[in-house]
């Protein structure tokens, strides 16, 4: 979603930024084609657009903010978003890719922000923006930021608003919520942890505090599948770990394709490859 006049940052999957208005675009009805980005963009044939990202903010503000990149082989990066002030109609190198590596997301951020990268197994590990320091030039691919294992790739990115609450506090204002709407189930969190001893009472005014913080992660899997779960049941942990499991993926063949934060009141679309499309309130 973006006003005409706002400015377009594309990263393909090969590492390169290109910069463009919104007007600039084509405007088209719903069934209409479309023109081919290759038209618009020197894009070569061998690389995608893996990000758009509509910046509102003013150019000469551009060195207030900061923009995380995510990488397919688990790596993570910050840049100061005024790094890409200056694109030339040709593009910009934006990051440094190793072969068989493609960049996956780029994310605006800010210090209080939370990271959590998503991988087809199932995998999800949250840490803090703070974790990864900010580099100064565009050549190089980063630092570790999720352990895979070789069969796994990242496939998703979120920035999450980072929540001052202990283990104890968030496993019960899960289950005390999970009791309210549809009773006790699995805590994804603390899988092989002993729940009786993060077992706390929480205040009727921590509980409303915790309430009003809480965000939902939706993920989605190849086979059509979709999962809402609390943000409060992916804990901080130090970057470069190895993560939690969150989701089972039982059936055969299938992989986690998206993960992103979500709004009760929101209505999201799933769009499959075939062009068919779904439209549902979360």
């Amino acid at each position: 979603v973006a006003n005409t006049h706002t400015q377009l940052l594309f990263f393909t999957s090969d590492g390169i930024a290109y910069k463009l208005k919104t007007w600039r675009l084509p405007l088209s009805g719903r069934n209409a084609r479309g023109k081919a980005i290759i038209n618009i963009l020197p894009i070569p044939k061998d690389a995608s657009i893996t990000t758009i990202m509509p910046v509102e903010v003013m150019e000469e503000d551009w060195g207030k903010l900061h923009i995380i990149f995510s990488t397919s082989n688990g790596s993570v990066r910050r840049n100061a978003l005024s790094d890409f002030a200056n694109v030339r109609a040709n593009g910009k190198i934006a990051i440094k890719l190793q072969e068989g590596t493609s960049l996956v997301d780029v994310k605006i951020c800010s210090d209080n922000d939370d990271i959590m990268i998503a991988t087809s197994l199932g995998k999800a590990i949250r840490f803090n923006v703070s974790d990864v320091r900010v580099f100064k030039g565009r050549d190089s691919s980063g630092v570790r930021g999720i352990k895979l294992t070789e069969s796994d790739t990242v496939v998703s990115m979120s920035i999450l608003e980072n929540v001052i609450a202990s283990s104890s506090e968030r496993f019960s204002f899960s289950k005390m919520s999970r009791s309210e709407s549809q009773g006790d189930s699995e805590i994804i969190e603390n899988s092989g942890t002993d729940s009786e001893n993060l077992e706390l009472a929480l205040s009727d005014e921590r509980y409303k505090e915790l309430q009003n913080s809480e965000q939902w992660i939706l993920m989605v899997t190849s086979g059509g599948f979709g999962k809402r779960s609390s943000a409060y049941e992916y804990r901080e942990a130090s970057r470069g770990g190895q993560g939690v499991s969150a989701a089972n993926i039982g059936r055969r063949g299938d992989r986690v394709i998206a993960s992103f934060p979500v709004e009760d009141d929101d209505q999201i679309m799933l769009i499959t490859s075939t062009g068919q499309a779904i439209r549902c309130p979360v």
